[in-house]
């Protein structure tokens, strides 16, 4: 009782730090004369107020959360972010229910980018910044930023950064602190978005279009400020930069950290994961854009090229936008995109999915298995560039990527159970739990998640949660052993 306590103490904290993100709406709505002002500011009064009341009121159990608890507080944020980050939208947006408003949260800060809206167009700017804010904020892990305050706090993060930092290496440090790393990777996460509206604002976008679009791509978010998404644009400039960037996004930060501070690109070269993202890649476009040629989707390849190369980049990565309606496309092209982004992500990126290391780390286990058939008294340690894994990582892997596929399989069924259709709701729980956004079907990309029952809109939501919480630390929360003292 006492742990759980400590947590909520140290949410109430958090809480009252997100009420200062809904300011950035809010000055907007102010400067164009909103009406979203109302909404904004009830948000952020009542995140405020929550943050507040839970301090003080567990201000006798402030202190050091142990290992465990991290992963209780993992859960909370993440669903509490999303429940406070929906009342703007219930407000603002008559006629949205609160199904639909959580649904649109839960998507911008888990950055899925699915969405329910249609009129994106013609909805107040401060609305459709909050979308893009949701998914900047979640783009590097509100875990992260919570870590970064720790210090100011009296609080050690290194519980809460070990229960949501992707992928299995967690105990990897940029800086002496676990704090000083957090902070570090926000600086190069922040010079990352920064650059991209530079770059998007040159190309021809809008400054307000070049900004929603820069929070959007480093954090793999997907969302837009038009009903056509990247297609409204029609610029294969444009197209190039937002490529390139879901490309950084989808890599290590860590990397992109040290080959900055180092100035030496030749570190991409060497992270195995950055190889492998580019290969799979590289060889993905050039062989979907032959399928999808030969199948008289586009007059000539070079046009093919470009509208595949833009698509594949944008759905591998989980970056979800779409200047395309690849549902037209053979089905080899749009199931292999999806395959795709269930594999390609690094870890330490914004991206989500198995992620690339643990895709490499199931693959050379597999090939060791067989290698240990054959010689069963020889000793084959899995290795990842010279590097020795462990195999309680291993082990740790196999059983991630069990729940994973476990859980595709239980909402699919879910989905299917409610009438859905087998190819939409399949699509429709990979592009979710990978935080893509758009599947196929009636959850295609020329279309949004509106025309959902509430109960599948809710499968949907939960299945973005799984995906963005690393699906083990959501189900560890089910086991006795965790309750128990």
């Amino acid at each position: 009782m006492r742990s759980t306590l400590s947590v909520l103490n140290f949410l109430g904290t958090l809480l009252a730090l997100f009420a200062l993100v809904f300011l950035v709406p809010l000055a907007v709505a102010l400067l164009y004369e909103e009406r979203a002002v109302i909404g904004f500011a009830a948000g952020g009064a009542a995140t405020a107020a929550l943050g507040l009341l839970l301090r003080l009121g567990t201000r006798r159990y402030h202190g050091e959360l142990k290992p465990r608890d991290g992963y209780l507080l993992v859960t909370l944020i993440w669903l509490s972010f999303a429940a406070l980050g929906s009342v703007p939208l219930l407000i603002d947006l008559p006629g949205l229910g609160f199904t639909d408003a959580y649904f649109e949260a839960m998507s911008g800060v888990t950055t899925t980018g699915a969405t329910v809206l249609s009129g994106l167009d013609l909805l107040p700017r401060s609305v459709v910044l909050w979308r893009h804010v949701l998914s900047w904020v979640g783009g590097m892990g509100v875990i992260v930023l919570a870590v970064a305050v720790l210090p100011l706090l009296g609080i050690g993060g290194m519980q809460i950064h070990r229960a949501e930092t992707p992928g299995p290496i967690k105990d990897f440090k940029l800086a002496p602190r676990i704090a000083k790393t957090a902070r570090l990777l926000w600086l190069v996460y922040a010079l990352l978005t920064a650059a991209c509206f530079v770059a998007l604002w040159g190309a021809g976008m809008g400054p307000f279009d070049a900004l929603c679009h820069a929070l959007s791509t480093l954090s793999l978010g997907a969302f837009s400020t038009h009903d056509a998404n990247i297609a409204w644009f029609d610029s294969p400039l444009i197209e190039f930069i937002l490529a390139l960037f879901m490309l950084v996004a989808a890599m290590n930060f860590t990397t992109h950290f040290l080959a900055l501070r180092r100035g030496d690109l030749k570190l991409y070269a060497r992270d195995p994961e950055a190889r492998w993202l580019l290969a799979w890649i590289l060889a993905s476009v050039v062989g979907v854009s032959v399928d999808v040629w030969l199948s008289g989707s586009y007059p000539d390849f070079f046009t093919t090229l470009r509208r595949v190369g833009f698509q594949l980049v944008s759905v591998a990565t989980g970056g979800g936008f779409v200047a395309a309606n690849y549902a037209r496309w053979p089905a080899f092209a749009s199931m292999w995109m999806l395959l795709l982004s269930c594999l390609c992500a690094s870890t330490g990126s914004t991206g989500g999915g198995i992620k690339m290391f643990r895709s490499l780390v199931l693959i050379k286990q597999s090939l060791r298995e067989m290698f240990t058939l054959v010689h069963p008294q020889a000793v084959l340690p899995l290795k990842i560039a010279g590097t020795v894994v462990p195999n309680r990582v291993v082990y740790a892997v196999l059983a991630f990527i069990f729940l994973y596929f476990a859980a595709i399989m239980a909402l699919t069924f879910a989905l299917l159970l409610s009438g859905m259709d087998v190819v939409s709701a399949f699509t429709a729980v990979v592009a979710c739990i990978n935080n893509v956004g758009p599947g196929l079907g009636s959850v295609g990309p020329d279309r949004s998640y509106a025309a959902l029952t509430d109960f599948q809109t809710w499968m949907c939501t939960l299945a973005m949660f799984v995906g963005r919480v690393e699906i083990i630390t959501f189900f560890v929360l089910f086991t006795p052993t965790f309750w128990r003292k």
